[in-house]
């Protein structure tokens, strides 16, 4: 599905990695792209207005305030798990609500961990004791590009804020999402996909195979 490529002479630093997910031929320096993933949908967090937070969101039963929170909240077990802790380490401490009084700080901090944790020395390729795992940080932050940058979608389109992704962003996403589709739509991670072709634009069959309409 995927190999490393260790990047000796990265301006990322000499312990940095790139994934080739071979089904799809593309190669994706994962932590930065997640990094930039975080920073899209930071700027749609930002533009949430004060009247918006209880809106409808293409994620049914959750509003604008909870999609957020659990985009914070998955942040905030990212820096965890990606730092080396358990799941039992951490606990109950981020149940609930994780965004307090102010959620566009509550956002920022987290997607500094979350950035911070994937981009460390080795990262990558240690364990991460998820619920679906161990599985290597590489694939760890695999999962969490997609689900930052599809959530922030989802609070886009609940918004009324500009829906077009990155196209650098959507076609990382999509190396990522294909190897995968079919266990991450068993998973129950996705509503129900739809795939229009490997012709359709990138962003349409992301959403698609994730069962988004754009």
């Amino acid at each position: 599905m995927y190999a490393y490529t260790k990047v000796t002479r990265s301006p990322l630093g000499l312990n940095s990695y790139r994934c080739v997910w071979t089904t799809t031929g593309v190669e994706v320096d994962i932590a930065e792209v997640h990094a930039t993933a975080l920073d899209a949908t930071g700027v749609i967090v930002a533009g949430v207005g004060e009247s918006q937070w209880a809106l409808p969101t293409p994620c049914d039963d959750w509003d604008v305030r909870t999609l957020v929170n659990h985009i914070v909240t998955g942040n905030e077990w990212a820096a965890e798990l990606a730092g080396g802790k358990s799941i039992e380490e951490v606990g109950d401490r981020l149940d609930g609500d994780v965004l307090g009084d102010d959620a566009l700080v509550a956002y920022n901090e987290s997607a500094r961990r979350a950035a911070a944790a994937f981009r460390a020395p080795g990262a990558l390729v240690a364990p991460c004791a998820v619920s679906y795992g161990p599985v290597p940080g590489e694939v760890y932050a695999g999962h969490r590009l997609l689900d930052t940058l599809l959530h922030g979608w989802d609070v886009a389109k609940a918004t009324n804020q500009p829906t077009n992704l990155d196209p650098s962003l959507v076609k990382a996403a999509l190396a990522v999402l294909i190897p995968q589709a079919d266990l991450l739509a068993g998973s129950g991670a996705f509503g129900t996909s739809t795939d229009p072709g490997e012709d359709a634009d990138p962003q349409v069959r992301l959403l698609a195979l994730t069962g988004r309409r754009d």
